[in-house]
């Protein structure tokens, strides 16, 4: 066997390996709406979105900022309300484009705001006294980064006024 060919060989495992590495090192992160299904306990928000007909919505390119109520938040709604929004397409994606902010909105940059237009129109209220807070609802984790923004967890469903 020739040098040539025999460093080729030697050289190319390596080469293999290195070309590998970007896309597993890079590979894209899920977007806004998978990151949350998979988290598991964003199932009703998961089911409101759907009904809502947001999904598309929040899988597209982005930046959006998601304040995301879990299960247990959209438990605490008073007995039938959150039945009520689900049979109300309009009311509906109004509540659920409240909890969504335009843009990339990392925690760092979220206790600088007090508030925060959404893209229902409204500005959303942010206070730091006692934790975060967005409209009352407290913020219990932050920065899960998506393909497409950011999601923070929240432990109530805010309402647009």
């Amino acid at each position: 066997m020739n040098v040539h060919r025999l460093r080729t060989l030697a050289v190319l495992p390596f080469a293999l390996l290195v070309a590998a590495l970007p896309a597993a090192a890079g590979e894209a992160k899920t977007d806004i709406v998978d990151t949350a299904v998979a988290a598991g306990s964003f199932k009703t928000l998961a089911t409101a979105l759907q009904a809502a007909g947001l999904v598309e919505t929040l899988k597209g390119k982005g930046p959006f900022t998601v304040f995301a109520p879990t299960d247990a938040a959209f438990a605490k709604l008073p007995a039938g309300a959150l039945d009520s929004l689900l049979k109300d397409k309009a009311k509906l994606t109004a509540v659920l484009t409240y909890h969504v902010v335009p843009g990339k909105v990392m925690a760092g940059d979220v206790v600088k705001l007090k508030e925060a237009k959404t893209v229902q129109g409204q500005s959303l209220t942010v206070s730091t006294a006692g934790g975060v807070k967005v409209d009352g609802a407290n913020v219990t984790k932050t920065d899960i980064e998506a393909s497409n923004g950011v999601i923070h967890v929240i432990d109530a469903v805010v309402m647009p006024r």
